[in-house]
C-alpha cells in the first residue's frame, strides 16, 4: 500500500490552521493540524511522506528550533517556515538547518501550494529511495561471505577466471556463486547486478569493507 502524503500544519493561530486546512484539503491533500511545534513532536505519527508547514514565530518551540530538533531525531520531512517581513533572518537560519523553503507572508494561494507540492514530491522521491535501499540492504544480507566476495569482484570487471584465481578456487565453483548472487540480487544481467551494487555502497555497515 502505498504511503499517504501528509501536510503537517503547525501554528499557535486556531484561524491560520483552520484556513490552510481548508485551502489545502479543497486541493486534495491529506492534512493535520497542530497548534504548536511541542504539540507535533508529541503526537510524532509514523512520518512516511509529507511535509511539514509551520509557522516560525510561536509559543515554545519555534520553526527554527522545530527544524534543529527533527534533524536531531533523523526526521527527514521537508520543512516549510512561514514568516512574517520582520522575522525573515530567522527563516533563513532554518534554510541554513536544513528547512526546505520560506513563505513570507502575505502570501498566496498558488504560491503556497506550489511550494507545499514541491515538497511533497521531494518527500515521495526521498521515500521511494529509502524503501529501494532497504530492499538492496535485505539482498546483500542474504548473500554468504563468499558470494559478497565474488559480488565485489564482478563489479569491478573481473573475469571468473581470475576471481577464481584470487579466491583459490576453479571458474566452474565461481561460476556457480555467479548465478547464486544474480538471482539473489534480483539481477538479470551483469551491468544489472553492477548498477544495483553501486547503489548497495550506501547499504553496508559502517566499518565493513568493500574488499
Amino acid at each position: 500500500m502505498a504511503a499517504v502524503a501528509l501536510v503537517h500544519v503547525i501554528d499557535d493561530e486556531e484561524a491560520v490552521r483552520e484556513s490552510l486546512s481548508l485551502l489545502l484539503e479543497v486541493a486534495g491533500l491529506s492534512v493535520r493540524t497542530y497548534a504548536s511545534a511541542t504539540a507535533f513532536l508529541d503526537a510524532l505519527p509514523k512520518l512516511d511522506v509529507g511535509c511539514v508547514l509551520t509557522d516560525v514565530r510561536m509559543p515554545g518551540l519555534n520553526g527554527l528550533e522545530l527544524q534543529r530538533r527533527l534533524t536531531q531525531l533523523g526526521i527527514r520531512l521537508p520543512v516549510i517556515v512561514m514568516t512574517g517581513h520582520g522575522d525573515v533572518p530567522i527563516a533563513v537560519e532554518a534554510l541554513k538547518a536544513g528547512a526546505t523553503d520560506f513563505l513570507e507572508k502575505p502570501f498566496d494561494d498558488v504560491q503556497l501550494l506550489a511550494v507545499v507540492s514541491s515538497a511533497l514530491a521531494a518527500s515521495e522521491q526521498t521515500h521511494d529511495e529509502a524503501i529501494a535501499t532497504a530492499r538492496i540492504a535485505e539482498r546483500l544480507a542474504r548473500l554468504t561471505p563468499r558470494e559478497r566476495e565474488v559480488l565485489d569482484r564482478l563489479v569491478t570487471g573481473q573475469p571468473n577466471k581470475t576471481i577464481a584465481y584470487d579466491l583459490g578456487t576453479s571458474p566452474r565453483t565461481i561460476e556457480v556463486h555467479r548465478a547464486r548472487v544474480m538471482d539473489k540480487m534480483g539481477a538479470r544481467s551483469l551491468s544489472e547486478l553492477v548498477r544495483i551494487a553501486i547503489a548497495a555502497e550506501g547499504t553496508r555497515p559502517p566499518g565493513e569493507p568493500s574488499h
